[in-house]
Parts: C-alpha cells; sequence; structure tokens
C-alpha cells in the first residue's frame, strides 16, 4: 500500500510558513502574557472604581520595562517582540479607522468642528515649539505634541513607527502623559462651579483637554448624560485628526526615519510614501461612514485593535533602557506639563467666550 505524499507545492508553503513563525513565537507569546496581565489590571480597576484611571496600554509598557529591568530578553526573543512593535502596531493603528464616522464628525457642526481643528494645530505647533525649546529631540517632542494634541497614548503609538521613534521615546512620552492624564481627570470637574460651566460647555472642554476615549468617560460621566455626550463627539473629532496627521508627517518624515536617499526617486509614488496603514485607516472609516461595517464587526474590530496595541506597547516597554528615560526625565516633564497647560487653556477660552 503506497503512503500518500503531499504534492510538493503544500509542503514548501507550509514549512515556509512555520521557518518564518518559529522565530517570532518566543517574543510573540512574552508580549502576549504581559498584554493579559495588564487587561487583568485594568479589569480590577474597573471592578474597583468603575473605571480605569491606568489603562491597560499604559500598564503593558511599564510591565515591560519592570521586566525588561531585572532580565535582558536573548536573541531567541528579539524579533517575535520586534514583530509585536511593529507589525501588529500598524495593523492597530489601521483597524482604528473602523470606529470612525465621517457623518457623525459633520454633523457636529462647522463652528464646532473649525474650533477643534483650529486648537488640535496650534496645540501640535505650541506643544513642538516648547519640547524644542527644552532641548528634547525632534522625535521625542513631535511624539511630545502628538500625543498632547490629539488623543494621548494611541497617537503617540501611531506616529512613532512613522518617524521611526526610539523604544526610550515612545515609553518616555507615553509615561509622563499617562501621569497627567489621569491628574486631569480628577481635577477637571473642579472647573465646572469656578468658571460656571453648563454641562454642553463642561463637555466641550473635556473632550478638547482630555488624551483618550475612556479617560473622557470617566472625567464626564459623572456630570451628566449631556456632559458626556458632547465631550465623547468632541473627542472623537480630535482623533478624526490622527489619519491626517500622521498622513502628513509620513510625507516629511523621510530623513527622521533614515531614508534620505530615497526622498528625490522617480518612483516616490503614494503608497511608497504614506504608510499601508493610514491608507487602512482611512479606508476602514470610509467603509464605516457608508454604513458597510456592521456594529457587531465595528466591536470587534476596535476591540482587536486595542488588543494589539497593548501588545505593542509590551513589545516596546521590553526595549527600553531605564537609563535613557531618566536622563529626559524632567525635561519630558516639563514639556508634557506646560504643553497641557496651554492646551487647557485654548479649551477654556473657546468654551467661556466662543460657546455662550
Amino acid at each position: 500500500m503506497s503512503r500518500q505524499v503531499d504534492p510538493p507545492y503544500k509542503a514548501g508553503l507550509s514549512g515556509k510558513a512555520i521557518a518564518k513563525a518559529a522565530p517570532l513565537s518566543w517574543g510573540v507569546a512574552l508580549c502576549t502574557l504581559v498584554t493579559l496581565l495588564a487587561l487583568t489590571i485594568q479589569t480590577f480597576e474597573e471592578a474597583l472604581v468603575g473605571h480605569p484611571y491606568v489603562e491597560a496600554i499604559v500598564i503593558s509598557i511599564l510591565l515591560g520595562i519592570g521586566i525588561r529591568t531585572f532580565w535582558q530578553p536573548a536573541q531567541r526573543w528579539q524579533k517575535g517582540i520586534a514583530f509585536s512593535a511593529k507589525q501588529l502596531l500598524e495593523v492597530a493603528v489601521a483597524l482604528l479607522g473602523a470606529s470612525l464616522s465621517f457623518a457623525a464628525i459633520a454633523a457636529s457642526g462647522l463652528v464646532l468642528l473649525g474650533a477643534i481643528v483650529s486648537i488640535v494645530v496650534l496645540a501640535l505647533a505650541v506643544s513642538f515649539g516648547i519640547s524644542r525649546l527644552l532641548c528634547l529631540p525632534v522625535r521625542l517632542s513631535i511624539l511630545i505634541a502628538c500625543g498632547n494634541s490629539i488623543c494621548g497614548n494611541s497617537a503617540i503609538a501611531a506616529v512613532a513607527p512613522v518617524i521611526g521613534a526610539s523604544s526610550e521615546d515612545v515609553a518616555s512620552s507615553i509615561s509622563f502623559t499617562a501621569v497627567l492624564g489621569v491628574i486631569v481627570v480628577l481635577a477637571l470637574p473642579l472647573l465646572i462651579p469656578l468658571l460656571q460651566l453648563s454641562e454642553t460647555q463642561y463637555g466641550i472642554l473635556a473632550g478638547m483637554t482630555v488624551y483618550a476615549v475612556p479617560q473622557v468617560l470617566a472625567a464626564t460621566v459623572p456630570v451628566g448624560l449631556v456632559s458626556t455626550q458632547i465631550g465623547t463627539l468632541v473627542k472623537l473629532i480630535r482623533v478624526m485628526m490622527l489619519g491626517p496627521l500622521v498622513a502628513c508627517i509620513a510625507l516629511s518624515a523621510r530623513r527622521l526615519r533614515g531614508d534620505q536617499s530615497s526622498a528625490y526617486s522617480g518612483s516616490n509614488r503614494l503608497f511608497e510614501t504614506v504608510p499601508w496603514f493610514i491608507v487602512g485607516f482611512f479606508l476602514l472609516a470610509g467603509l464605516r461612514s457608508l454604513a458597510l461595517i456592521p456594529d457587531t464587526a465595528v466591536f470587534l474590530l476596535q476591540r482587536a485593535a486595542s488588543v494589539l496595541t497593548i501588545m505593542s506597547m509590551a513589545a516596546l516597554g521590553l526595549g527600553v533602557d531605564l537609563r535613557v528615560i531618566g536622563t529626559v526625565g524632567g525635561k519630558v516633564t516639563a514639556a508634557v506639563t506646560l504643553s497641557l497647560l496651554f492646551l487647557l487653556a485654548l479649551g477654556i477660552c473657546f468654551v467661556c467666550y466662543g460657546t455662550r
């Protein structure tokens, strides 16, 4: 009886797939373990206080840094960690597009939309300028500006691969931004009686100044439904600017990525200049706006994007040298604090004088 043999092309394909996946398994498994631990800690936070003050994305990078401090992964872990830090992050950014709808943005009104865009652009410029005045590196300054002006950790994570930022830059910008993000959530409601803000005005202020969407909910839910709805809408408009921002940065970031030689080549086409995941971001946002992605699929895509981002942050943390962060810690703290205060001042001016 003759033994059945798989066709050569099938054996070749499966062998190549296994050969490519095997070196990644150790590092990806480690990042997955850190991610599960971070999500578990966030779940405990939600059970205790109703919402996470420190999100899993921040917890994962801190856990990664802690592990790296006491143990340096050997070579067999490195490929999987690098894959999680870059490729998984790119997929996560692309999937974020599915949560955005152009119709919802257009329905917010031209005045509010124009104000948000203007404040974001101005905050970007001032935040970058503050960071550079404090002699922070260009890449780190860009990360701080984007994180402060758009959506905190998500913006930092999305911009980092485009400009070729190091693990230390990403970790330091996210870590210090996360601390201030929690302080803003706790302190922002104190402005309601001080400035005599209505629920609508407070919602706008929270959406314009708080970093992450879950933090917007934490800051507005105790105030009222109107604040929560307005704050979430304003925040989503800020998040919507992430795609165009990253695309613009990609068009001018070749030198930061170290590929100057190709900047003037004849093959400088859109898909070679703008990262594929930004194209994917806009494609999914367009499909969502046309109602071609059902709500159940949107939830799954959002969840997948969240988990992949947490995994990539765990990977970045595993590559961080605390000594490097320590050398810029004070300057980063000053840059993030001053940038946040400027953003808060812009938001207060708009809600106090532009919405009355």
